[in-house]
């Protein structure tokens, strides 16, 4: 069992969800596995942060990363630019444009590529060699195959870092924050985007929350982020929600995690209705940003 919390290091936490678990041995980097997790989730007696029981071995998660090609999103470029860009708009109320700007678990690089045509200068770390391998050869942009613990990036170099979808699937996100604080220049931005497991369609939908998957470790809450931050010298700034653009056709897609008789019906109806290629914000509030200012050295 995970012996300590890791935001506020407490042990002995509280069995909170029973999940589908998924074996160590084979995990997957999965979309739709819902109710899938790698052990039951835990909530801390302290803080009430909640974690899995057991974290699978950083191997093992690096390995369900690195195979990663998911395709999909490549059909979604307009509606993943269209996040990006609004993930920028944040950004640059925080902090001056045409920095430098490093993007953690970039994937095929949307964010940096919306990044460079606004004149920052921008670098990019993701596991998985499809995604890595495409953002260089169609986009042209300087990315890394690794992780935040393996990359080459020199210390100050950025005047802004981001992590989307990523500080969830790190079993030790304390010592993430402390490298990503040695990466900031004094007084940069991080800016983070991640399921809010304190969320009322989280707490409603408990271990069948979309977000409960193989490789998430952590579920932050809102309260429970912020306390991490504290605590590795960042002061949060902003807090919002975070919802993605897709089509609509990507997110009735999605529903085969739950029911694929429900998803393929829900698609036809919607290529019926000729709306499926629409681009749509669906915002159900339990997707949270936040905004976190490093500390002046």
């Amino acid at each position: 069992m995970s012996s300590h919390c890791a935001v506020c290091g407490a042990a002995e936490p509280a069995a909170h969800l029973a999940v589908r678990r998924d074996d160590g041995s084979t995990l997957v980097a999965t979309t739709t596995a819902y109710g899938s997790a790698a052990a039951d989730i835990v909530r801390c007696l302290a803080c009430g942060h909640m974690q899995v029981a057991d974290f699978p071995s950083g191997q093992t998660l690096h390995e369900a990363y690195s195979e990663v090609d998911e395709g999909a999103y490549l059909d979604e470029e307009a509606g993943q630019r269209a996040t990006a860009a609004r993930a920028l708009d944040r950004i640059e109320r925080h902090t001056r444009r045409g920095g430098a700007i490093c993007d953690l678990g970039c994937w095929v690089g949307f964010l940096l590529s919306e990044a460079e045509g606004r004149g920052w200068r921008a670098t990019g770390v993701e596991p998985s060699r499809f995604a890595a391998d495409l953002a260089r050869e169609r986009f042209g942009l300087e990315v890394q195959i690794g992780t935040l613990d393996t990359a080459d990036l020199a210390d100050e170099a950025f005047d802004c870092v981001v992590m989307a979808d990523v500080i969830e699937h790190l079993p030790d996100p304390g010592s993430a924050l402390e490298r990503v604080g040695a990466l900031l220049r004094p007084h940069g931005v991080l800016y983070l985007a991640l399921p809010d497991a304190g969320s009322f369609v989280a707490r409603r939908m408990g271990a069948r929350w979309w977000s409960v998957l193989p490789t998430h470790v952590q579920y932050f809450t809102r309260m429970s982020l912020a306390r991490l931050l504290a605590a590795h010298g960042f002061r949060v700034e902003w807090v919002g929600t975070a919802p993605k653009a897709f089509t609509v056709r990507y997110y009735l897609e999605r529903l085969e995690g739950y029911s694929p008789p429900i998803a393929q019906a829900a698609v036809a109806a919607a290529e019926r209705a000729g709306v499926a290629e629409r681009l749509v914000w669906p915002d159900f509030r339990d997707r949270m940003a936040v905004l976190a200012r490093a500390p002046a050295s």
